[in-house]
């Protein structure tokens, strides 16, 4: 929780990020993810100045659980002071004990936010899903519940004012936009209306601009005239000398060949980010065998 601090900008752990959403669909599978089609609705997790503080955080705990289809797992809410914005101690259930940060005493709306995080951390605990070292398995965890319909409240609760800031969770605002963004493009569910923060709302903006480029890169037919050009180029140097690494780390794709069978190029899914491996022979389309999106290719 960064809290009267500076705030990380940018994509520091894009590559974690993606890495997180392959990992969700080769654990839950497609048919799975897409039984988290429809996000928590703000009215369900709404918290009123007048709630009673531990009744309205069971209330909101309950909602979460409840998206999550966790019906025998029963989260028991307090408050104390602590550094972080929250902790869940992770057992074999059925009661699930959270401990939030006594400042959300007094900035009630943002306690969805912080149950969203943990409650999260229960749901991957429990599918055994996980990344090894804290830092990774935190980013996982943040990227799970943003991807699977929680995660736009930890974005809402992003506020800067001045030399006054706020932040929940381990991505950086525009790493939860993007997220955020990557969902969108997939259940065409558009969060933008619940945003209360501003600043929210303009990280999940430039997160979309990041995820949208995704789909335009190369081999992708929808790939702009310089992203083609140098696609062309590196294929020529392929068929010529035969496939080497790329030379520049923002090339996505990659040439391979043994010799026996056609040039093939490999590139990430531009949905799920698992590679996609097929022959280099012109207009052709394939099917991502993960996430089943239908790729237009230009090989």
């Amino acid at each position: 929780m960064a809290d009267d601090g500076p705030v990380e900008h940018g994509y520091p752990h894009l590559e974690t990020v993606q890495a997180a959403i392959t990992a969700l669909y080769r654990r839950l599978s497609y048919d799975t993810v897409r039984t988290f089609a429809t996000s928590v609705a703000p009215a369900d997790v709404a918290f009123c100045d007048t709630d009673d503080l531990h009744l309205g955080a069971q209330r909101v705990a309950r909602e979460l659980v409840r998206h999550f289809r966790l019906p025998d797992a029963r989260p028991v809410v307090s408050f104390r002071r602590m550094r972080h914005a929250a902790t869940v101690e992770l057992t074999a259930g059925p009661e699930y004990f959270i401990e939030l940060n006594d400042r959300f005493r007094t900035h009630r709306r943002d306690i969805g936010a912080a149950l969203a995080h943990e409650i999260t951390h229960v749901y991957l605990h429990r599918l055994g899903l996980s990344f090894p070292g804290t830092r990774d398995n935190e980013i996982l965890t943040d990227t799970a519940a943003a991807y699977l319909g929680a995660g736009w409240l930890l974005l809402d609760a992003f506020r800067e004012h001045g030399e006054s800031s706020q932040k929940l969770g381990y991505l950086t605002p525009e790493e939860f936009g993007y997220v955020l963004a990557k969902r969108a493009l997939v259940f065409g569910e558009d969060p933008s209306p619940w945003f209360t923060s501003p600043q929210g709302y303009e990280a999940y903006a430039e997160g979309m601009a990041r995820a949208r480029r995704d789909g335009r890169q190369p081999p992708l037919t929808a790939a702009g005239w310089a992203g083609r050009r140098r696609y062309a180029r590196d294929r020529r140097r392929a068929r010529t000398h035969g496939p080497v690494p790329p030379t520049r780390p923002a090339v996505p794709y990659s040439f391979t060949s043994d010799g026996q069978e056609p040039l093939r190029v490999s590139f990430p899914c531009p949905t799920c980010h698992q590679r996609v491996r097929v022959p280099v022979r012109g207009r052709i389309r394939a099917r991502c065998a993960l996430c089943r999106t239908v790729l237009e290719c230009d090989t």
